[in-house]
């Protein structure tokens, strides 16, 4: 058989939008809700929720009960053991937080490749070979692979063209939480100095041609990034909604009847 199409990747050189919302519950119940929910593309998140490697494959499976929606994970750490893990589950796209450097991004890439041109380990009895049935899957699953790397920080934006312009990098991710601590402005992603390093991102990103995404939690913040140029956009996080909606039907009855 072949090797699945990566759609995330594939939209991302077509320069298109893709609409995202992230997963930090673990199980399989809530990816398949988010799944089916109309979004481009899910991603599940091993750094700040608590959801082990190990609990990543349910996800991938109830994500790809929706053909058209992609699942992206982010691991813990730019750790390659963490990588091959998560790719012989099957995942195609991988988000890699707080990458710094030029030679940051190059370690990620290398996780992602066999030898020689990596350091990705082979193993053949896995989801990621469709459990040996794609032809062929070692010279042809990096064409699938997608490499996204999350720069979060002043120095990642010091060091921004060279992150992107890595051999091997698909796209980059702009994490304003992190950033705006980095900027000594810490959880104010709507500040205006917070604000316009985005931009600044964004358009420099946009310049030398490398696809940039970020997250974006209130609408209006969203559509105005998206209309900046942005090609990947979260815009919700499966806790906050919860939390949100709870709030709400809890305040609905502190009111007068």
């Amino acid at each position: 058989m072949k090797n699945p199409t990566n759609l995330f990747k594939a939209e991302l050189r077509k320069r298109g939008h893709q609409l995202g919302i992230w997963n930090t519950i673990g199980g399989n119940t809530v990816p398949d809700l988010l799944g089916g929910a109309g979004f481009d593309w899910v991603l599940v998140d091993c750094e700040h929720a608590a959801i082990d490697t190990v609990e990543v494959l349910p996800a991938l499976q109830a994500i790809s009960a929706n053909p058209k929606v992609s699942a992206i994970v982010r691991p813990a750490d730019n750790d390659a053991t963490l990588f091959k893990r998560i790719l012989d589950m099957g995942a195609q796209t991988l988000l890699v937080p707080y990458v710094q450097t030029a030679e940051e991004a190059a370690q990620a890439v290398s996780a992602m490749r066999y030898a020689p041109h990596g350091v990705r380990g082979m193993a053949g009895m896995t989801r990621a070979t469709r459990y040996g049935q794609v032809d062929d899957y070692y010279t042809v699953a990096y064409d699938e692979l997608c490499l996204v790397v999350q720069v979060e920080t002043a120095l990642g934006l010091d060091n921004l063209e060279a992150i992107a312009q890595t051999e091997g990098v698909d796209a980059v991710f702009i994490g304003p939480a992190d950033l705006s601590a980095s900027l000594g402005l810490p959880g104010q992603t709507s500040h205006p100095d917070v604000v316009a390093a985005i931009h600044n991102a964004i358009d420099r990103l946009k310049a030398i041609g490398v696809p940039v995404g970020l997250m974006a939690l209130d609408p209006a913040s969203a559509k105005a990034f998206i209309a900046r140029g942005v090609n990947f956009t979260a815009v919700g996080v499966d806790l906050v909604l919860l939390a949100d909606a709870v709030a709400s039907l809890r305040r609905a009855f502190d009111e007068a009847p």
